[in-house]
Order: structure tokens, then C-alpha cells, then sequence
């Protein structure tokens, strides 16, 4: 399916008539690259398939919170609303806008452009966390089991080395069951060891 062409029908992604009421709290799903002029695309868990592309003061807002490394952004939290202000080409149209969001240490203001001319402040509060994501704590334990038996490279390169150990593959650690975790971890820890005899 071509992207360019999804991206420019609104009606399947998530818009600003979608928060007409209440604003809503989602987590992250999974990021994926859209087109040039709307270049990333989020994945939000139970908004059936309709994803969020954020405007450019949204990215700049999430960059500075979390990073670029758009891998750590999955399973965190944003809380969006309708800002019916928001303007394009000089008319007013709304949109989706962040008010807060877990994983900051403290609330923050940025500008936000409203016009070429013009910004405004915008705030953005801090989000309570989810009370567990064990996956991050299993993650990291596979990484530091992996490194520490002379595997290298950055989290990609030691995702996929963690599928080699068992046969399968992930496209992110947040996918690898407790199970599968528990056959890596000794799996690689008898190799080290037989190779230390």
C-alpha cells in the first residue's frame, strides 16, 4: 500500500473531530515512516488502526521529551486534545495537540508556532507512567546478558541477535514473551559457559 496516499485521506487517520469531547490518554503502539511532508506516522493502541501523524510542533514537543530514537517512544503515554485555534493556510481547522506525557521528569513550555509571524507558549504536563512495562526490566537484562557473553552493537543488531539465539525475530523487545526471554537468557548463559571451560 502506498503511505503518501493514506496520509492523505483523513478520515483514516486520527484528527481533531475525533477529540471533540474529553481529551484522550493513548499509549504508543509503533512508529512507522510516513512521506516528506508528514514523516512520521504513530501507531496508538485501541484507536482501531487510525493512526496519529503529529504536526511538526508536535514532533518537536515529543523530540524534546523523549529523544529522537523513536524506539523508546513505544508503550508511553500522550495525552491528546482538539485545539480548534490550531490554523493552516490562514484558516482555522483544529487539531491534535499534546498536553501531556509520561516519562518527563517535569512539566515543560516550548513555543509553538501559530503563524510565521507568531508563537505561543505551549505547556505540556507530566503524564503519570504506567505502573509496570516489564518488558523493559526483561529487555534490559537480555542486552546486558548478550553484551556481557561478547555480543555488540546497538539495540536493533542485539534484538536480532536475541531471535538468532532461539530461531525467531521481533520487531520490537516490547514483543518477547516472558517465556521466550527465560530461553535466551539460558540459553546464552550455558554457551558462555561452556566456551569459559
Amino acid at each position: 500500500m502506498d503511505i503518501s496516499k493514506t496520509l492523505l485521506a483523513k478520515s483514516d487517520r486520527l484528527n481533531a473531530a475525533d477529540l471533540s469531547g474529553a481529551p484522550i490518554v493513548a499509549t504508543i503502539k509503533s512508529i512507522r515512516q510516513g512521506d516528506g511532508s508528514k514523516p512520521v506516522v504513530i501507531d496508538l493502541v485501541g484507536m482501531d488502526g487510525r493512526p496519529w501523524i503529529p504536526s511538526l510542533g508536535m514532533r518537536r514537543i515529543i523530540a524534546k521529551a523523549w529523544g529522537t530514537e523513536t524506539d523508546s517512544w513505544v508503550g508511553r503515554l500522550v495525552k491528546l486534545v482538539n485545539n480548534p485555534e490550531v490554523v493552516y493556510a490562514g484558516q482555522a481547522v483544529g487539531g491534535v495537540e499534546i498536553i501531556a506525557m509520561s516519562h518527563i521528569e517535569k512539566a515543560f513550555t516550548v513555543p509553538k508556532r501559530v503563524s510565521q509571524k507568531k508563537t505561543v507558549p505551549h505547556h505540556v504536563e507530566v503524564l503519570a507512567e504506567p505502573v509496570t512495562e516489564p518488558w523493559r526490566a526483561q529487555w534490559q537484562a537480555i542486552a546486558n546478558t548478550l553484551t556481557d557473553a561478547g555480543y555488540s552493537g546497538d539495540g536493533q543488531a542485539l534484538l536480532a541477535t536475541a531471535g538468532q539465539v532461539i530461531g525467531t525475530q521481533w520487531d520490537h523487545p516490547n514483543k518477547i514473551s516472558a517465556e521466550d526471554a527465560q530461553k535466551i537468557l539460558a540459553t546464552v548463559r550455558e554457551d558462555n559457559n561452556e566456551e569459559g571451560k
